[in-house]
């Protein structure tokens, strides 16, 4: 089968998933059924299946039958660790690129917040719930600051509630994927210590500019804690940077950060 014919497959099937509005979890025709309306053989449509399994859009069960994936960021997660480990090692400043990459993406969302009446809360910031949530989210951090190192899954619930508000769930999937992406590539060669009371202070200050409604502020102090993360990183950055195996982007391998 050529490379053209599996493209044109795989957009077919993707074609009747959208055509016939199948949402995650609902079952595809049976492969008999596929090589009917395709007319294609068995062999091809296994093969679509399987690209589009990979992708995420489609999961075969076997012995049951194939469904609708769940059309999650995993493969973009992926693509996006792969490309950031390999740049990593051509000499490339690949993690630096990510953190800036999702710098540029929460400085626009938290203007967006506070400035243009997106979100819940008068003036268009996080509505009262939103707002506790992320108050209750920093008296914590300042707790585990005080006990020796705010947890990483309190700093990633932080930034998640802050943009909630949005009511935007493909926005979420894409900072979570940004996040994991983020983690999973960063190895003892770029280990960023830092006083957990100036983590606890800079997601304080984002609260701070955020209740208040204060857009350039706000902007400002997402800026300056990225602007934190980005010159430590430099710091330890090894300039030849030597790899040691092949799994680093494996999440074992990689212990989670403040960020």
């Amino acid at each position: 089968m050529t490379q053209r014919r599996a493209q044109s497959l795989q957009e077919q099937i993707k074609r009747l998933i959208i055509d016939r509005r199948l949402p995650s979890g609902a079952p595809l025709p049976t492969e008999t059924d596929l090589m009917e309306l395709l007319g294609a053989s068995r062999n091809s449509v296994r093969e679509a299946l399987k690209a589009l399994q990979a992708m995420g859009i489609v999961e075969i069960r076997h012995g049951f039958g194939t469904y609708v994936g769940a059309m999650s960021m995993a493969p973009m997660t992926e693509g996006l660790s792969f490309r950031t480990v390999a740049g990593h090692y051509r000499g490339e400043d690949s993690l630096l690129q990510l953190l800036e990459l999702r710098e540029a993406i929460e400085t626009g969302l938290v203007a967006r917040l506070v400035g243009d009446g997106t979100g819940g809360g008068p003036g268009g910031g996080p509505g009262p719930g939103e707002l506790a949530e992320l108050e209750r989210l920093v008296a914590r951090m300042r707790e585990e600051a005080e006990a020796g190192g705010v947890h990483a899954g309190t700093d990633r619930a932080f930034h998640a509630a802050l943009y909630s508000g949005l009511g935007n769930s493909l926005l979420s999937e894409v900072l979570d994927a940004f996040w994991d992406a983020f983690h999973r590539v960063r190895t003892d060669l770029a280990d960023l210590h830092q006083d957990p009371m100036v983590t606890w202070r800079q997601h304080a200050d984002i609260l701070t500019a955020v209740r208040e409604g204060d857009t350039l502020r706000a902007e400002s102090a997402v800026r300056a804690h990225f602007g934190n993360i980005r010159a430590r990183l430099r710091s330890t950055l090894p300039e030849q940077p030597v790899s040691d195996d092949s799994s680093v982007t494996q999440k074992t391998a990689i212990p989670p950060q403040q960020c």
